[in-house]
């Protein structure tokens, strides 16, 4: 009778330990900063520091790895209790993903060097500057491939591309407005050294959850961010890593509906 009565306890923790840990959030980011780096072995940046407090605030057991873009985004498509971010949402993957935010708005914009006789202003140009590097995991990626450049190289990551640019194979960088301060500190370059050409596309970041991952959790995220919103946070946070922000981009940001 007691060796049962042991067996059931076994069991039923055994279960509960399966429950909890089924139940525990996997968040995928990759290194792109300021959204999120390894900082002293540990997870940092302005994503970070948002899906932070929204898991102090939902009450939810979560772990934050930083992993390559594309594992992130095959794991997050595949499993249930799994999120990547900061991820830009967009008309292709709205349907793939449950999504939360936006945590950030910026532009897509292409630069050229200042010293460089570059001048573009629109997407038919593109064909006149030699290779296009792109990284091949981005959205903007794909939207220019739609457009048929023959001229257009995907490359593994962001620092690839900058590489490049840097070494002067190539005459344009793409980049996001938010993150382009922290890919150029890692080459040990400036924003002064560069010359914006022209807009590619809006770039609202998000919290994307996996398809099997359970609404009402993600419904409780939505709702806790909204509450950073109201209560300030949010806007504190935004204004802590990028203090160049225009007003217009940060009232947009606190007022989505």
């Amino acid at each position: 009778m007691i060796e049962m009565c042991r067996a059931g306890v076994l069991w039923l923790l055994c279960s509960l330990s399966m429950i909890l840990c089924a139940s525990e959030l996997r968040l995928y980011t990759e290194d792109y900063r300021p959204f999120s780096y390894l900082e002293d072995g540990k997870p940092g940046g302005m994503a970070v520091a948002v899906v932070e407090e929204l898991i102090r605030r939902t009450g939810d057991s979560a772990l934050i790895e930083l992993v390559p873009w594309t594992r992130g985004y095959h794991q997050v498509r595949q499993q249930a209790d799994t999120a990547l971010f900061a991820t830009v949402r967009t008309p292709p993957r709205e349907a793939l993903f449950q999504w939360v935010g936006p945590i950030a708005r910026g532009q897509t914009r292409f630069y050229s060097l200042k010293d460089s006789a570059v001048s573009i202003g629109s997407l038919q140009e593109l064909r006149q500057v030699g290779v296009l590097a792109v990284p091949k995991q981005w959205y903007s990626y794909e939207l220019l491939a739609e457009q048929g450049l023959d001229n257009l190289y995907g490359v593994p990551t962001p620092q690839d591309m900058l590489r490049m640019f840097r070494h002067g194979r190539v005459k344009l960088l793409l980049a996001n407005t938010l993150t382009l301060d922290g890919m150029l500190a890692e080459q040990g370059m400036r924003a002064e050294q560069l010359q914006e050409q022209f807009d590619l596309m809006p770039s609202d970041s998000y919290i994307a959850f996996s398809p099997q991952t359970d609404p009402e959790r993600v419904a409780r995220w939505q709702l806790a961010l909204q509450q950073m919103r109201q209560d300030g946070s949010l806007e504190r946070l935004y204004r802590y890593w990028f203090p160049a922000a225009d007003e217009q981009t940060i009232a947009d940001l606190l007022n989505v509906d």
